[in-house]
């Protein structure tokens, strides 16, 4: 008889991890430690299941690029002891540290999974224990060849997603992530369907390398009307900054003011990298479509196409704390790394 899947279930904080006290109404943390005890339903999952918390739960408003290293850590440490990972993380940042988490585990081979819910565990409503048995079910799941999913992942609401193809959509719902720029890769309904075709198939014989330096120097500069000078040439010439995020409008357009055209060309000669992405939820960067665009593509504004700003925003600091050459770089951010892109 083949040994059950082991899945290592890793709390980080955020809504999932809470219970309510309906004495006082107040919230306290759920005991992971006594997982199996309070969530009974667990047991009937095919799967052996075992808990690690960090020290300090946090609020996902509260994560950075450490804590990013720690979960890294967290699955290297115990990469070959488990058959798969599910992540119990806050919704409020977790396409960023699920993004992140892509970059960072190269040549995974094995489902991590991220999670988490919009109303607390023992909450009479809560969304909690279905997408937490769900994750739980989906990373335990096996093909003849091994995992069926080898991928960083997240799933709410029914639906599991690449997670560097996430943004968070909604505050209230409990539909709370889309993934504007490519199909869900599993569906949760009365069956668990997986679309094979849409998983992203990594080179499996490579053994797992865990990147554990990211780069904060980077930013995000949102274009809007009436954007002014000053401002632009204070993002640009913040102290040790590397690289620019620019979310344009529609498919990569911005203003063609000579002042802006200017700072971004003498920005890039010095070794900015400046990456166009669109601000529109859904859609491509088109660099060139337009005239507002072609300024930027002759000057050799990185072409950001599809991705997400999460997906962006991480995959800058990994390349960066990756030491990737100038030259390179353009071309390597313009590379789909983890099925980020099209």
């Amino acid at each position: 008889m083949k040994d059950r899947p082991r899945i290592l279930l890793i709390y980080t904080g955020g809504t999932i991890g809470m219970i309510k006290d309906y004495e006082s109404g107040s919230l306290r943390a759920f005991d992971f430690g006594a997982l199996m005890k309070n969530i009974p339903e667990l047991n009937q999952l095919d799967c052996f299941i075992e808990t690690v918390s960090f020290e300090t739960p946090m609020d996902s408003s509260n994560m950075n690029p450490s804590h990013w290293v720690r979960i890294a850590e967290l699955i290297e440490d115990n990469y070959h002891d488990y058959d798969g990972f599910v992540v119990l993380h806050g919704s409020d940042t977790m396409s960023y540290t699920a993004s992140a988490l892509g970059f960072m585990l190269e040549n995974l081979a094995k489902p991590v999974i991220f999670t988490g819910s919009q109303l607390p565990i023992g909450d009479l409503r809560t969304d909690a224990k279905e997408n937490l048995i769900t994750s739980i079910q989906i990373a335990a799941l096996q093909v003849k060849k091994g995992p069926a999913i080898q991928e960083v992942g997240l799933y709410f609401e029914y639906k599991l997603y690449r997670a560097n193809r996430t943004t968070k959509i909604n505050a209230e719902h409990f539909q709370a992530f889309n993934s504007p720029n490519y199909p869900p890769l599993a569906e949760s309904g009365v069956h668990l369907k997986v679309y094979d075709e849409y998983l992203f198939k990594p080179k499996t014989a490579k053994k797992l390398k865990v990147h554990k330096h990211m780069d904060d120097n980077v930013a995000i500069l949102k274009i809007f009307p009436g954007l002014n000078e000053s401002v632009v040439k204070s993002i640009l010439n913040t102290p040790n900054l590397k690289a620019l995020i620019l979310e344009t409008y529609g498919a990569g357009n911005a203003p063609t003011e000579k002042w802006l055209l200017q700072a971004l060309k003498k920005a890039i000669e010095r070794n900015l990298h400046v990456v166009n992405v669109t601000q529109c939820p859904g859609g491509s960067v088109i660099m060139g479509r337009y005239e507002t665009s072609r300024a930027m593509m002759r000057m050799q504004v990185i072409n950001g196409k599809d991705i997400t700003t999460e997906a962006a925003i991480t995959k800058l600091m990994y390349l960066l704390g990756d030491n990737v050459s100038p030259k390179l770089f353009k071309t390597i951010f313009e590379t789909s790394l983890r099925g980020e892109m099209q």
